[in-house]
């Protein structure tokens, strides 16, 4: 049939349903890399220096591209549909174990970190409504990841079809170019009130392979690839190039932007969390607090369906009923909002996290499973390059690992930053 029905009955051309699944495709990849994880970016500029920071977040973007598109291939070769499925064809048992771990500690990691940052961001937001202090239940951490979960992540994650994330997406995209216009704004009018450190421009510094795991934290979506691939009208390696360049490209704009904006602004005060460098006083930043909190919420469900796939993969080897699969989902959402509920900072877990989980997700395991499918020779061109992406996450892995171990990151939550009490930088924070 060159005709499919459309949600209202009506039958639309295949091309327009092909066109509206790369488009949603592209807006659930977008969504799905720039998460909590480009909040950080800024930070990892600070670690890394400037220049350099910037040189490695491209690197960066382009071993993702690279891999995620040898994902598929690895998956055409084997022909797997899934993750798992590819990993078990070319290293049977053991790697399938490995990469389930992996696969699903990352986001199941996430989405602890998406229902605190969602904490952390609006109790702020709503303790600038007149009458809403400290003890206001609206201020209550516990309360708003309850609300929040039970009203939005929840809902959304109980769809069983990716594709109908689409518009969720969307939004979540508005939002996260509405929050990278506050960041530029706030650099050309907060930035130059703010004292400027040493050595805030020079080219290298030596935690920039820390910063490698932060940005990688922030890139990676190997692990939801199978799924965004399954979503396309009709699923090519074609489409599926096309979609990857589009998405991964067009992150690296958003994230490369916030970077430089953020690190602009404050330099060597910036912090882990971007939006605790912003005074509490600061309108524009308050309104930023909450579109960001919005996104991470529309961004959960996208990590919610990969720990379930993983589930339904590694556990029950079959597709879920549909009892099955309210009952999975709320188990995991329930266990996510357990420990959100129980910790409010990770801390050092999210940064092993990004070296440990995302580093093999991205640079590793996509280009040993090719190197193990593919008939040509080790020294043959297109060999060569998934042989270095090992050699670098191996790497990444060992040093970055090494580097956070003696050099952990610290927790601060809600401290005021203390150019926020000049009366120079508290004018450029007007009402806006």
């Amino acid at each position: 049939m060159d005709k499919q029905l459309n949600e209202g009955g009506s039958l639309l051309p295949s091309e327009k349903v092909a066109r509206y699944s790369m488009i949603s495709a592209c807006f659930n990849f977008v969504n799905s890399i720039i998460g909590s994880g480009v909040i950080g970016l800024p930070y990892a500029f600070n670690q890394a220096g400037l220049p350099l920071g910037f040189l490695l977040l491209i690197l960066v973007a382009f071993i993702t591209d690279y891999t995620i598109i040898l994902l598929i291939r690895g998956g055409h070769l084997s022909r797997a549909n899934s993750y798992q499925r590819l990993v078990q064809s070319a290293f049977g048992v053991p790697g399938l174990v490995l990469l389930s771990a992996l696969q699903f500690l990352y986001p199941f990691i996430a989405m602890i970190s998406y229902n605190i940052t969602t904490a952390d961001t609006l109790t702020k937001v709503f303790q600038r409504i007149p009458g809403v202090g400290p003890e206001h239940i609206l201020a209550n951490r516990r309360f708003v990841i309850i609300v929040s979960t039970l009203m939005c992540t929840l809902p959304l994650s109980l769809y069983r079809n990716i594709h109908k994330l689409g518009k969720a997406s969307f939004l979540s995209m508005l939002l996260t170019l509405i929050i990278l216009l506050i960041v530029i704004v706030r650099a050309a009018t907060l930035g130059p009130q703010i004292p400027p450190t040493q050595d805030a421009w020079m080219f290298a510094k030596w935690n920039a392979i820390q910063a490698v795991g932060v940005m990688s934290s922030a890139f990676i979506c190997h692990h939801n690839s199978f799924l965004i691939y399954g979503s396309l009208e009709p699923p090519t390696l074609a489409n599926w190039t096309r979609v990857t360049h589009i998405s991964v490209g067009s992150s690296l704009v958003i994230s490369a932007t916030f970077a430089l904006g953020g690190y602009a602004t404050f330099t060597g005060y910036t912090q882990g969390d971007l939006f605790e460098n912003y005074c509490r006083n600061d309108n524009l930043a308050t309104f930023g607090r909450f579109c960001f909190g919005l996104s991470i919420i529309t961004t959960f469900p996208l990590e919610c369906f990969v720990t379930r796939e993983v589930i339904c993969n590694a556990v029950c080897g079959r597709a879920l009923s549909a009892v099955e699969h309210v009952c999975v989902t709320v188990v995991i959402v329930a266990v996510c909002t357990a420990v959100s509920l129980a910790y409010d900072c990770l801390g050092i877990v999210l940064a092993l996290n990004g070296v440990v989980s995302a580093t093999p997700l991205i640079f590793i395991i996509p280009s040993a499973c090719y190197l193990k499918l593919s008939s040509a020779r080790w020294y043959h061109s297109e060999m060569l390059i998934p042989i270095i992406f090992i050699l670098l996450g191996v790497f990444v892995m060992v040093t970055g690992l090494t580097l956070t171990g003696l050099n952990p990151q610290d927790c601060s939550h809600g401290v005021e930053m203390f150019y926020c009490a000049d009366a120079n930088v508290s004018a450029t924070q007007a009402p806006v």
